[in-house]
């Protein structure tokens, strides 16, 4: 069964659910899903910048449950895509005060040369044979 037959939501969040383990500890980052037909192809993660420096006080990243309710959101904010089937899904999130924070950016994307070779042959050929 390939990903094309399953759902763009169920997809999304088959993706976060797979890098569920890695976001687990995190404070902060981007998750990228890059989509192509509606499907999901690559996905993963930008890590903000990791202080590796001596510190008083680590600070904890989200937990499993923290995890699950970055997905539900990020499933739920599928809901304002519309329209389109090319492009990239970024997930911007952070965890403030225990709280996860989740903001979404959608990026459409359509190539001209695919729109060009799907009007062009067939109104040219038309004219071409109206005209002798």
């Amino acid at each position: 069964m390939t990903s094309s037959q399953f759902p763009l939501v169920r997809q999304v969040d088959v993706a976060l659910e797979k890098l569920g383990g890695e976001l687990k500890g995190m404070t902060a980052g981007t998750i990228v899903l890059q989509i192509r037909d509606d499907s999901v192809g690559r996905f993963g993660i930008r890590h903000l910048p990791v202080d590796c420096g001596i510190r008083e006080q680590r600070a904890t990243g989200m937990n499993a449950s923290q995890v699950d309710t970055l997905r539900r959101l990020a499933v739920e904010a599928l809901r304002h895509k519309n329209g389109w089937t090319h492009g990239e899904i970024s997930y911007d999130f952070v965890l403030k005060n225990g709280e996860v924070s989740l903001s979404v950016q959608f990026e459409s994307n359509y190539n001209m040369a695919n729109l060009m070779f799907r009007y062009s042959p067939k109104n040219r050929g038309r004219r071409e044979a109206s005209n002798e």
